[in-house]
């Protein structure tokens, strides 16, 4: 193909309207996988709280779409394909599905399964569906299969090794047994299986029918060209960013084993003209506790902080990833090796998407948000009702962002990291032997700031059956998220159990035993102020009053807002309080 400048510093494409089509046509079909597996999935995880991912990935393994997902898996799928096709001794033939979920072959963490399906058109692979959806349960000691305080990986549930669940459109049915025995509650795994097997058939029909319009080499030719545009587009941005390098250090809270003992994660920018280097070198050694960190998970935390301090439009695909290096030494939290837990690793990961927006910031002053609330609380129950028929209510609770540089952070939002949804207290209630008995926001937690944190968020669940096994995996509780160019940090996290002797402080991370009547009490953490507080406009301080956000006293204090009775705002003695307090 004869190829034409389209525009300086933009690649050469031939047809630059016929390519935007196809970029559109192949992201639309792995968006088309992610509305499938929402729509037909069984789970709450999946169907409510959309944990999952969806992809088409080239011939040679490469990722080339995302659907509309997490940017939590930005590229894990790739390399969980490449593992797989490396790993399976025999030729992918067509009506093949491939599977794995072993965090040393290639995946994150037990719960999150991955499948893929090779699409053939004249008998060739042209490109491969992949799906990766965290499951409710994959057995292991603990119901959800996502404790943090597991200290080894043969705790956490079943591993699969890189194998074909089907092989030329049969299923095996010798490893659906091994699978479905081998978890709580069989009949969700194969539901929510199923629906990720039908978006794989969804993309099939796709990419083949891209593939037979454009013509099988054409069809390859366009895929290199989005890698080269995503790549040619990253680097441009880069470019526009100042040499130098930068490092920031953040801490989470414990491991859930060595409680009290902090963590601390160290990223290092050093950015060269047209190149980046995310270096985690000086980060804790792997812990004790499950919240251990793959690479993959590592590598998709550092391209989502510096991918969203670009803004370059550039698709998520592999020429991203061939502009910017990751560095994470194995044996480290950043980068665990057996036979390490890792159940729990997305708290590490949201913490190292913090860890590396604070870097960016130096980096980058006036581009990056304030720290957010450190990423969802996971809150798993799981036991039996009295006729022994397991139950197991999986929760991913979100909170704040923190402020932006231009703007107040978000209330109630998920991180970008995560971009997951939150689970409605009816459906909680309607699917699971639970009552919300609180789900609010909680005033006067707010990052104060010229632009403030999004607001702390409160949820109370109380447990309906006789018993249950709670697992909690939270954070920032003792180090609180960070605010930037003179904000103040967001209110820490609380655990709180309240039983009929009276209330429990609980630790960040634990299991125990809970029983009926009891109600845990969670306040996530807030998000982070951007810029002095007392440079916030009063009227927006007045506002936050009415909403219950700030207290008078917080307005008053911080802010230095004088409101009255009816929350107007006394500019005169406002202009008083703020001079003394600058004081």
């Amino acid at each position: 193909m004869t190829k034409t400048s389209s525009a300086p510093g933009l690649p050469a494409i031939a047809d630059p309207i016929a390519f935007q089509l196809f970029r559109h046509a192949i992201i639309g079909v792995a968006n088309e996988m992610a509305l499938t597996i929402f729509r037909t999935a069984y789970s709450g995880v999946l169907k409510n709280i959309m944990d999952y991912s969806t992809a088409i990935c080239d011939r040679e393994g490469r990722l080339a779409a995302q659907g509309l997902s997490l940017p939590g898996h930005l590229c894990s799928i790739p390399v969980a394909l490449k593992a797989t096709l490396a790993a399976i001794d025999e030729p992918v033939a067509e009506g093949d599905i491939l599977v794995m979920n072993d965090p040393y072959s290639g995946g994150m963490h037990l719960p999150d399964i991955f499948t893929f399906k090779p699409i053939f058109v004249e008998g060739e692979i042209v490109a491969y569906a992949a799906a990766v959806c965290h499951h409710t349960d994959v057995g292991g000691r603990v119901a959800g299969s996502n404790a943090s305080d597991s200290t080894e990986i043969f705790q956490e549930g079943i591993r699969i090794p890189p194998l074909k669940l089907y092989r030329q459109g049969q299923v095996d049915k010798t490893l659906m047994a091994m699978l479905e025995t081998n978890v709580r509650m069989p009949e969700r795994l194969r539901g929510d299986l199923r629906g990720q097997l039908a978006a794989c058939r969804i993309a099939e029909q796709g990419v083949q029918a891209l593939a037979r319009s454009k013509g099988v080499a054409a069809f390859i030719g366009l895929v290199e060209d989005m890698l080269d545009y995503s790549e040619i587009l990253t680097k441009a941005a880069i470019a526009k960013l100042p040499d130098g390098e930068v490092t920031f250090t953040d801490y989470i809270d414990d491991d859930g084993i060595d409680v009290g003992k902090p963590i601390p994660l160290v990223c290092s920018i050093r950015k060269s003209g047209e190149r980046m280097v995310v270096d985690w070198t000086g980060t804790a050694p792997q812990v004790k506790g499950a919240i251990n960190n793959t690479f993959s998970y590592t590598a998709a935390a550092s391209y989502t902080a510096v991918k969203t301090v670009l803004a370059d439009g550039a698709p998520n695909n592999d020429g991203v990833f061939r502009a910017i290096e990751v560095i994470a030494p194995e044996g480290t939290i950043a980068n665990a090796v057996m036979p390490a837990a890792c159940a729990a690793r997305g708290l590490t990961g949201f913490r190292m998407a913090d860890c590396a927006f604070g870097a960016m910031a130096r980096l980058a002053p006036g581009k990056v948000f304030a720290c957010g609330d450190g990423g969802n609380t996971n809150v798993s129950l799981g036991g039996y009702d009295k006729d022994r028929k397991p139950f197991i209510f999986v929760d991913f609770v979100s909170a704040a962002w923190g402020a932006r540089p231009w703007k107040d952070g978000l209330e109630g939002n998920t991180t970008m990291f995560a971009n997951m949804a939150s689970y409605s207290t009816e459906t909680v209630e309607s699917e699971n032997p639970v009552i919300v008995t609180v789900n609010e926001f909680v005033s006067d937690s707010a990052g104060p700031g010229k632009y403030r944190g999004g607001t702390a968020m409160r949820r109370d669940y109380m447990l309906l059956e006789d018993e249950a096994v709670l697992s909690v995996r939270a954070d920032r509780q003792s180090h609180r998220p960070f605010g930037l160019a003179g904000g103040h940090d967001g209110a820490p996290g609380r655990n709180v159990m309240q039983r009929a002797g009276g209330d429990e402080r609980l630790v960040s991370k634990f299991t125990m035993t809970m029983r009926k009547g009891e109600t845990f009490c969670h306040h996530l953490p807030s998000g982070g102020g951007y810029g002095d507080p007392l440079e916030r406009d009063p009227a927006a301080v007045a506002e936050d009053w009415l909403d219950d956000y700030v207290s008078t006293e917080t307005a008053r204090d911080i802010y230095g807002v004088i409101l009255t009775e009816d929350g107007a705002v006394d500019l005169p003695a406002t202009e008083k309080r703020r001079a003394e307090l600058a004081a």
